[in-house]
């Protein structure tokens, strides 16, 4: 404040100096008719002052500036750590992921409303066990066999033309024609074989949403996260990984609005859905399109940022390949790898115990709209705010991995997430949601916060900190690992899910009044992925000291030669 106040008085005293001439003649330089002063070393000295002044006000003119830029640029590098040179690379691969969870929210929508609406709600518990978890399987197989066989650029493509291929046949040929494909289903049917009769009369529904499950897994967890373990160090990625999701999270705000847009195009018929599903067709097979292109495009930025140096020296040094396996012994790897298997603890944890809520939710969401119309479109809306959510968590989880380290940020996924299903469990417990019309209400709500918050917590959280395990690890366990421990075990995850709520209706005869039983299977599993994270967070460290060690000696050793 007092360098301000001296800057204001020296300026306010130099423009003030043609009329300060006016009454000091002796001193005007400016008046024509003034006389000149009696001495050069006058002159000079006035002259200094004056400089003097406009130095004093430049400089702290300068000082606010900085002072300004400075905080800026604190703020900045707190909430958006990205430098300008990283940023072309960093903007594409947001880009790459939100077209791939555009298409996700899309497809994940639309399979539940042809499914929930023809076979019922009850059929996806049969459908994740005895349909999605071979079909992962087998992808996981399929996956493992041709990476020994295509380019990492040709797997890419080979693994992400399959399904953009799939959504335009469904759309343009089988939808369609479903009158002729799905055979009728028998009027005198016993209900215990209802749901799996119903399933397999109405095939392309079900091979619908396994593609689209599968896609959730394969497109996310295989085709970005393999591409940026493979082209991000580790000192880039501890500031890159969490804000991915940020621009790409604004994929399920127009995914979700994108449904229930085309949801009230339903209301006049089976046929307007038809049409509906073809327009929401076009859009994902854009999004397709302009995923190929953004992956060639992200493969130039790397070439150009490995020939320029960029990448730096901090990266961890991943150990030497190893020679590819055989499907066989890529399981037997798998199986002596603790490292690999803390992960698993991981990635089945989430599917657990994210499905044991989500099923719950859905059955009173479903019986609060009865109507197709009605539950699609608030599943879109609801998809929308799971993107807004997760826009503004992702910043704080942002902030979490790079200030409290790796352990903290794995850890807040499942105390979160546990401490927000708490609340829900024990109002369906103890609250009449079945015949309570307010209760149900009340119930749906609640639950659409915890899903929602807890959705929102997986992408900014639990995803970039399952990410950054990986890269310490040499190619074979990064591609063959990886697609078993993303695919097949989301897979057992969400399934075994499945297979408790099963058994639990069996028992019960309901899910709701089976909610007790759920809550203490969600708050085991929860219990179980903290002492994995434990685990896995040693190991972690390890590898990073290990690698610096290594890097550090490789170094010493250049030097010397």
């Amino acid at each position: 404040m007092n360098s301000y106040i001296r800057v204001s008085l020296a300026v306010l005293l130099v423009a003030l100096a043609p009329v300060h001439s006016l009454f000091h003649p002796g001193v005007n330089t400016i008046t024509p008719d003034a006389p000149k002063l009696r001495s050069l070393g006058a002159q000079q000295g006035i002259l200094r002052s004056v400089a003097g002044s406009q130095n004093l006000k430049s400089q702290d003119s300068l000082r606010l500036k900085g002072g300004v830029t400075s905080i800026l640029k604190s703020l900045k590098d707190a909430l958006f750590p990205v430098e300008t040179w990283e940023m072309p690379k960093f903007f594409s691969m947001s880009a790459m992921m939100f077209m791939i969870i555009y298409i996700y929210t899309t497809v994940r929508d639309t399979k539940d409303t042809l499914v929930v609406s023809t076979c019922g709600a009850e059929s996806i518990t049969f459908l994740k066990v005895y349909g999605v978890l071979p079909a992962a399987t087998m992808f996981m197989l399929y996956y493992s066999r041709i990476s020994n066989i295509f380019s990492k650029k040709a797997l890419f493509y080979v693994t992400a033309l399959p399904f953009m291929a799939f959504y335009a046949v469904f759309a343009y040929f089988i939808y369609p024609n479903r009158e002729i494909l799905h055979p009728p289903i028998p009027q005198d049917l016993d209900e215990r074989w209802k749901y799996a009769v119903s399933l397999l009369s109405n095939w392309s529904y079900s091979l619908f949403y396994v593609v689209s499950e599968l896609w959730g897994s394969v497109g996310v967890s295989v085709l970005f996260w393999q591409l940026a373990n493979d082209i991000i160090p580790v000192w880039q990625a501890n500031r890159f990984y969490p804000l991915f999701g940020q621009l790409a999270n604004i994929a399920p705000i127009c995914a979700g609005q994108t449904v229930a847009y085309f949801a009230h195009l339903s209301d006049k018929g089976d046929d307007a859905f038809g049409v509906a599903l073809q327009q929401t067709t076009v859009l994902i097979l854009a999004a397709g399109a302009c995923l190929m292109l953004l992956y060639h495009y992200i493969g130039v930025l790397d070439e150009r940022d490995e020939k320029l140096g960029r990448k730096g020296e901090n990266t961890v040094k991943a150990k030497k390949s190893k020679p590819k396996m055989g499907m066989v012994d890529s399981f037997k790897f798998l199986l002596q790898q603790k490292y690999l298997g803390y992960l698993c603890i991981l990635v089945v944890s989430y599917g657990l115990s994210i499905n044991l809520t989500e099923v719950i939710w859905k059955k009173m969401v479903k019986q609060a709209h009865p109507n197709k119309k009605d539950y699609q479109i608030f599943m879109g809306h609801y998809s929308s705010m799971v993107g807004a959510a997760t826009f503004i968590i992702i910043f704080f989880g942002s902030n979490i991995v790079k200030h409290l380290g790796w352990r903290i940020g794995a850890l807040t996924t499942p105390v979160l997430m546990g401490g927000l299903a708490a609340p829900f469990f024990a109002y369906v417990i103890t609250q009449d949601v079945r015949t309570n019309e307010k209760a149900l209400w009340t119930a749906v709500y609640v639950g659409m916060v915890q899903n929602i918050l807890s959705k929102a917590i997986k992408y900014a959280l639990f995803d970039p900190t399952k990410e950054m395990a990986y890269i310490p690890l040499d190619q074979e366990s990064k591609v063959k690992g990886k697609a078993a421990i993303d695919v097949l075990a989301a897979r057992i995850g969400k399934s075994g899910g499945a297979l408790v709520q099963q058994a639990i209706v069996i028992i019960f005869g309901n899910i709701i009044n089976g909610a007790s039983s759920v809550a203490a299977v969600f708050f085991a599993t929860i219990a179980v992925w903290i002492y994995g994270v434990m685990g896995l967070a040693t190991m972690f460290e390890e590898k990073l000291k290990e690698g610096k060690k290594n890097e550090s000696k490789d170094g010493k050793d250049n030097k010397k030669k």
